[in-house]
């Protein structure tokens, strides 16, 4: 399965890297808002862990942007962010992401997420369901 880490935190980015990498797994990064919404454009990543705050364009605005794209708006979008108020979590729903995990998260509850994504998208009907 091919997934997208989006965040402004190069240390972020490696501990997600490090708690997903694996032989299922192509793990594209960005560093920005704008480089993440033109990964996710060229790159069709099934799973996009998107953090909120970061330069060039917002995470929020990102998420907005891929799920309203007809050619990546079945992505998976997650939200991986600090902002861990109630209203952040509404914002982020609202954007359209699918699930929302706030920093520091569990590398297990990550992973967990993660294997249910891997296997929706595994079910029937899906196309090349092993490709990255």
């Amino acid at each position: 399965m091919k997934l997208l880490i989006a965040d402004d935190e190069p240390s972020v980015r490696s501990l997600v890297h490090v708690t997903l990498e694996g032989d299922e797994h192509t793990i594209l990064e960005a560093s920005d808002g704008v480089e993440a919404l033109e990964v996710a454009r060229s790159e069709h990543p099934s799973l996009v862990l998107l953090d909120i705050m970061m330069p060039r364009l917002d995470g929020l605005a990102v998420c907005r942007a891929i799920k309203s794209d007809p050619a990546t708006s079945g992505t998976v979008v997650v939200m991986l962010t600090a902002q861990a108020q109630d209203r952040d979590r509404d914002q982020g729903l609202a954007a359209g992401a699918d699930d929302y995990f706030t920093k520091p998260f569990s590398p297990l509850a990550l992973l967990n997420m993660v294997e249910r994504v891997r296997k929706t998208r595994r079910g029937p009907g899906q196309a090349n369901p092993r490709r990255p």
